[in-house]
């Protein structure tokens, strides 16, 4: 079973192709909606509540809180919080080709505007779309995604896999590729 999880897995990530988040995303400004902000200019971070969200080129998320802080280079780390009961959510658009996009949820996500990495806690989902038809879905309790290689793992726990920690989910669809033949 250890040896049909890992070949899905190698599966999942070979089917990415050469495709990377959007480029372009790393030099827009980042821009926040929300009720209300805090700013602690000696820390650098600000703390915003209420129907977060948060924008960045093709990134955008969605959370009830959000706390970002950035450091002395100026990269900027997010992380963002679920109202109870609900998700935090991101989408950005690939460099796959033209309306390629990777969305996902959870109670919280962080993100690591340096090493462009999204990191999903609890209830963690994740999906890799064709204009709004999914592709290709995966969840468990913990899912770290780095968008420059297009790369992620998905755990029952997110300090690994457990045994009886529960069980992650991947539903690969097949590709258009295939299809045509």
């Amino acid at each position: 079973m250890k040896r049909f999880f890992l070949l899905l897995l190698t599966l999942f990530a070979l089917a990415a192709g050469n495709a990377h988040a959007e480029k372009a995303d790393s030099d827009k400004p980042t821009n926040v909606e929300a009720d209300q902000m805090a700013y602690d200019d000696v820390k650098q971070v600000n703390t915003f509540t209420g129907n977060v969200v948060l924008t960045r080129g093709t990134l955008i998320m969605r959370a009830n809180k959000l706390v970002v802080s950035q450091d002395a280079a100026g990269y900027q780390f997010a992380t963002l919080y679920a109202r109870p009961g609900g998700v935090a959510t991101f989408r950005q658009k690939r460099d796959a080709g033209p309306n390629q996009w990777m969305e996902g949820e959870a109670e919280r996500i962080e993100y690591d505007g340096k090493a462009e990495m999204v990191k999903l806690f609890s209830k963690a989902k994740m999906r890799r779309l064709e204009g709004t038809k999914p592709t290709d879905e995966v969840e468990g309790e913990f899912i770290s995604y780095d968008s420059r290689a297009e790369f992620f793992t998905v755990n029952n726990t997110a300090s690994g896999n457990k045994p009886g920690g529960g069980r992650i989910k991947a539903v690969i669809q097949p590709r258009s590729e295939s299809k045509e033949k």
